[in-house]
């Protein structure tokens, strides 16, 4: 892995420059966004907040290096290192994501063949950051955290959509990375059961993780330390002419 210039204590953890993504179809040229600049600090809990389509989710696959960048530069600081991700090669990549960066998604995606415990050791024993056993008891208590204990040997065919979003946020925590980003996490969710969500998302900010974190819900703009809409491809920030 490519290391850079030691972390600065006044730097941004998360820095987006001029970040362009177009797809290309038979229609011709779409722009998904245009021209992103973006500074995420340390501590924060940004949401970004936008109609469906308007780009929320492809900022987030440029913010974990899931998709690849059409111009512009994505820089995140974390572990002492400042890494550029469109520096890094696929593996590097993959290992780098699986140690700094947890991701929660609003469909889950956890593995239905697996245990709740074996679903959260998952991305411990792929980055092998612990012993096998050392895995284990980390995921036993993080289940714990969220609640599951109860629940850690079954499948998640039987256990709540509420549930199966504690342990995708436990998974997320499992390498305890510093940086957190969740896709719609609350949107399939009842109002009661995204609020506890939100509430353990708000301990983790105040554990010292940063959360970034999209959303179509405007209701949820208040619970932020800090938001950005997104519309058609380009941040509005409040305070903008055209602001939300």
């Amino acid at each position: 892995m490519n290391k850079m210039s030691p972390t600065s204590p006044t730097s941004p953890l998360i820095e987006l420059n001029n970040v362009v993504k177009n797809y290309r179809s038979g229609a011709g040229v779409f722009p998904a966004l245009k021209g992103i600049n973006l500074r995420v600090e340390q501590g924060e809990f940004l949401g970004i907040v936008g109609k469906s389509g308007a780009g929320k989710s492809t900022l987030l696959n440029m913010l974990t290096g899931v998709d690849t960048l059409t111009s512009g530069e994505v820089i995140i600081r974390a572990n002492g290192e400042r890494i550029s991700l469109q520096d890094l090669s696929e593996n590097d990549l993959a290992l780098w994501r699986g140690r700094t960066i947890g991701v929660i998604y609003q469909s889950f995606e956890l593995l239905p063949m697996l245990t709740l415990v074996q679903n959260v050791m998952m991305p411990m024993d792929m980055c092998d950051l612990y012993h096998p056993r050392k895995s284990r008891e980390r995921a036993l208590d993080l289940l714990e955290q969220v609640g599951l204990i109860d629940h850690a040997h079954k499948v998640p065919a039987f256990i709540s959509g509420g549930q199966k979003q504690r342990v995708a946020i436990a998974r997320a925590l499992a390498n305890d990375p510093p940086v957190i980003v969740a896709d719609e996490p609350t949107g399939s969710l009842d109002s009661v059961t995204a609020d506890n969500i939100f509430n353990i998302f708000e301990q983790l900010v105040q554990s010292g993780h940063t959360i970034v974190m999209v959303t179509h819900d405007m209701g949820l703009m208040p619970r932020f330390s800090r938001h950005v809409g997104i519309a058609d491809g380009q941040l509005i920030h409040p305070g903008d002419d055209n602001g939300q």
